[in-house]
């Protein structure tokens, strides 16, 4: 039997990786009341927290169907992780935000995931680590950048 290609291979990988990592990270999360879905809503938002966003662009860019996003964002919001307010330009949807609770067990569960990723990169260089970085940073923008093509 011939090895599937490469990029096939690697990607194979990643997407191993990930499954092991989000296994961990529930594990990790749990005392904080969280699940890796609501973490990865608050990350989106985190990373401009004054911006107010809706279900609809947020489950554009996350690619996750809008009822599945639908759903975590009212948890987030009954915990008082978002805040919604009427969206002036559609009185059809609404506008969320972060609220410094929200930022704040953002950064809890950074703090969380710390130590498990610290062992993980335990006997990793810093350079070894920023490679990896660089290399998947670059992988990351291509798909997201591929994300609009039409089917072939």
């Amino acid at each position: 039997m011939t090895e599937p290609p490469l990029p096939f291979r690697i990607v194979n990988w990643i997407g191993i990786i990930d499954q092991l990592a989000s296994t961990e990270a529930n594990r990790a999360l749990k005392p904080l009341g969280m699940q890796l879905p609501h973490l990865v809503l608050l990350n989106h938002f985190s990373h401009r927290p004054d911006e107010a966003k809706t279900v609809t662009g947020i489950a554009r860019a996350l690619q996750q169907p809008q009822p599945g996003v639908t759903k975590n964002v009212q948890k987030l919001v009954a915990k008082g992780w978002l805040r919604e307010r009427t969206n002036g330009g559609d009185g059809r949807s609404k506008l969320l935000v972060l609220t410094p609770a929200g930022l704040a067990k953002h950064r809890a569960a950074v703090a969380a995931l710390a130590p498990g990723l610290a062992r993980a990169f335990g006997d990793w260089t810093e350079r070894d680590q920023r490679s990896l970085f660089t290399m998947l940073d670059r992988l990351k923008l291509w798909f997201d950048q591929d994300r609009n093509r039409p089917p072939q």
